[in-house]
């Protein structure tokens, strides 16, 4: 198990980005310090910004890029991998034409798109602008990489340390939030437990002590550098090698292929187990299921066994949406916005936060295997997406008023 991310959050209205980017980089190489000592092995530190339109709407386009583009190249040098922005917001539509130029002028930057509203809507402008946005990412790169810096968000608080999903509330001091890649600890303890009980106890053990012993090394560095604690995120993120699979923990479960029937109780059961532990909580804390970051995921979503309405089946009971989901080229926007449509529907009703990283691969059909040169990917097949296109009431109304059960 290791740390994916340590991820920072500000308010640049509240703590300007020069003056806070140094007091930040000082706290995360203390903290990333402490950590390794104590032998917790830190992948990535990130930053994440309020929602981009609360502080870069009064700027014009060419200087909006420009201090992007120089706070990326100081983030960097600073010893931050990546930068979010923030979210695209439904009360601003324009600001939602921003995110493929944003991503086409940077490396590293990530920004989402809000599909819902804090009345408990779906705003239906907002969805079909975010599919509009993923078709202009997707040739921005070779492969629609620029997809893997985008997602659309649906029910999303501030605080998740993952990106693209993270952002800052405004107005809020600065925080920070740590994520994980356990899905080598969930596979393990599967495979050495004898039972279903045995299983749940002692991963639940596993993960609350790690988060006891981080606590104790780093409580006394956020007092000293005024700094928050948001919480743990324990999603189980994957490496794409079967040995830190969360497709297989499910399979270890004793589903013979993951998209089978079965494969929903066990997925229950994960997010279960993972509601049951004791520890700070922000962002998901759920069964995450990203397509070309997991080998099993990959390998059953190419076998046909794995459909994207099973992966939206599972975010019923847990999980974190729809994530790196390889798409034909030639989707169009209303298949895109009707798949968006129901991620957030389901968001709303079951009242918990779903995300959708969707990847458009250029010139690529449903089916023909998609190759990565690229550490955190495995290969694939381009995963059917079912036609659909809004008409009638829902393609003429402006939002969807949805509330919980």
């Amino acid at each position: 198990m290791k740390i994916r991310t340590l991820t920072c959050f500000f308010d640049p209205h509240q703590n300007p980005f020069p003056e806070m980017l140094p007091h930040l980089a000082a706290f995360t190489n203390q903290a990333a310090q402490r950590l390794q000592q104590a032998g917790f092995d830190l992948q990535t530190r990130r930053l994440a910004t309020t929602p981009f339109p609360l502080w870069l709407g009064s700027k014009n386009f060419a200087e909006a890029i420009s201090l992007v583009k120089e706070w990326e190249n100081r983030a960097e040098t600073s010893g931050f991998a990546y930068l979010s922005l923030g979210c695209a917001i439904p009360t601003q539509p324009e600001t939602y034409d921003w995110i493929s130029p944003l991503l086409s002028a940077t490396r590293n930057v990530f920004v989402t798109g809000l599909l819902t509203t804090s009345q408990g809507e779906v705003d239906l402008e907002a969805v079909k602008r975010s599919a509009h946005a993923i078709l202009l990412n997707a040739p921005i790169e070779a492969n629609g990489f620029a997809n893997l810096r985008f997602a659309a968000l649906a029910n999303v608080p501030a605080g998740c340390p993952f990106l693209p999903a993270a952002y800052h509330n405004p107005g809020q001091p600065p925080a920070y939030a740590l994520g994980f890649e356990c899905a080598d600890a969930i596979l393990r303890i599967f495979q050495q437990s004898e039972n279903l009980t045995t299983a749940r106890q002692n991963l639940i053990i596993e993960l609350e002590t790690s988060a006891s012993r981080i606590r104790e090394l780093l409580a006394s560095l956020e007092e000293r550098f005024g700094i928050q604690f948001y919480g743990f995120d324990f999603s189980t993120a994957p490496y794409p090698q079967d040995w830190c699979s969360a497709g297989a923990a499910l399979e270890q479960l004793g589903i013979s292929a993951l998209g089978g029937h079965g494969s929903l109780a066990a997925a229950a059961f994960l997010a279960d187990s993972l509601d049951r532990g004791k520890w700070k909580r922000t962002g998901f804390n759920g069964l995450m299921l990203p397509v070309l970051e997991d080998s099993r995921l990959a390998l059953r979503g190419s076998q046909g066994t794995l459909k994207i309405k099973d992966l939206l089946l599972y975010s019923t009971v847990c999980g974190t949406g729809l994530d790196t989901v390889p798409l034909p080229g030639n989707c169009s926007e209303q298949s895109i916005s009707a798949l968006l449509l129901d991620l957030a529907a389901l968001s709303l009703r079951l009242e918990k936060p779903l995300t959708a990283r969707l990847m458009p691969m250029p010139g690529k059909q449903a089916g023909e295997p998609i190759n990565f040169d690229f550490e955190f990917f495995s290969s694939g097949s381009v995963m059917a997406l079912d036609s659909g296109e809004l008409k009638g009431l829902l393609a003429a109304s402006r939002v969807v008023d949805i509330h919980p059960r």
